[in-house]
């Protein structure tokens, strides 16, 4: 499935691509994700943990970041499995840095696979849905990282859990609004 997100950041392009090239703080600022080794060959191992309806996956895995400094922009190239539950996902994200009034724009074009038992609750909408959850708090993160007064007041921050219980529940809404929205032909707003 592919998902596309754009984002502003309030910060300087300069900024925010520097952020970018450091690969271990884009971790902390991704919810439910965790950094495990760093290859040094632009190759990273790590653990991504999110919630998928009633179901929790863990997939432990690999990615490849790639970056084009001239053209700010990059692609990451990952995959990973979920040993408890059997799932496999494939990630490729291509992304792009560039100016923006009031700060930059960050556009993200990902490409998501998913197989085995994840499958099944991992439907289009609920991936959305999560994934602009998580947009919101990585920007959330990034910000406060950026705007932090001290090195040591960025280090310290990071991206808090997936909400899992409240991400169902907001997708179950979503889907329930946009129901009502077709029954009704679209001029109700819920």
């Amino acid at each position: 499935m592919n998902i596309t997100q754009e984002f502003t950041v309030q910060r300087p392009v300069e900024a925010v691509w520097s952020f970018f090239a450091d690969v271990p703080e884009v971790a902390r600022c991704l919810p439910g994700a965790e950094l495990t080794e760093d290859h040094g060959d632009g190759s990273y191992s790590g653990r991504v943990e999110a919630k998928l309806g009633p179901m929790t996956v863990a997939f432990d895995g690999k990615a490849v970041v790639t970056r084009d400094d001239a053209g700010h922009s990059g692609h990451i190239d990952g995959n990973g499995a979920d040993r408890r539950g059997g799932s496999r996902g494939r990630v490729k994200v291509d992304y792009r840095v560039e100016p923006a009034e009031g700060g930059t724009k960050v556009t993200v074009d990902a490409d998501v696979t998913l197989s085995g038992p994840a499958v099944q609750f991992g439907r289009v909408g609920l991936i959305r849905e999560m994934s602009s959850r998580l947009i919101g708090d990585f920007v959330a993160c990034l910000e406060a990282k950026l705007g932090a007064e001290t090195e040591e007041a960025a280090a310290s921050i990071e991206a808090g859990d997936v909400a899992g219980a409240s991400l169902f529940f907001s997708s179950l809404w979503s889907t329930i609004a946009d129901w009502f929205r077709r029954l009704f032909g679209g001029k109700k707003q819920l």
